[in-house]
């Protein structure tokens, strides 16, 4: 599955795989952070602010995904992040992601996400 191999790659600092799936034009909505439409401004906001620092948990069982035919599909599911910045007895709750992913000419590209915490 796609989600898995992307956040090993966040996980893992592992930019190149990062950038290799993310589309040119992607949109990100996120209801603390705000908009983004800049696949540049995501790569080095993840390299300066996650990369050693932020790793993702799904949340088991919670992943659906629906095929759109002649575009892609479309990812619901809960995951929390810990920040190992943070003190050692930090909580961090679930929060849902849509993830919509497009076939491309050159593979499956994350083309929009939207992030409710």
């Amino acid at each position: 599955m796609l989600d898995s191999i992307f956040f090993e790659a966040y996980n893992n600092c592992r930019l190149y795989v990062f950038d290799s799936l993310i589309s040119e034009d992607i949109e990100f909505y996120h209801d603390q952070g705000g908009f983004s439409n800049s696949k540049s401004g995501l790569i080095e906001s993840l390299k300066n602010n996650i990369c050693g620092k932020v790793s993702r948990i799904i949340l088991t069982g919670s992943i659906e995904v629906y095929q759109i035919p002649n575009f892609g599909a479309v990812q619901f599911g809960y995951h929390r992040f810990i920040n190992s910045q943070e003190p050692p007895n930090s909580t961090s709750r679930y929060s849902k992601f849509v993830h919509t992913w497009k076939r491309e000419s050159t593979g499956w590209k994350l083309f929009r996400v939207i992030s409710l915490h």
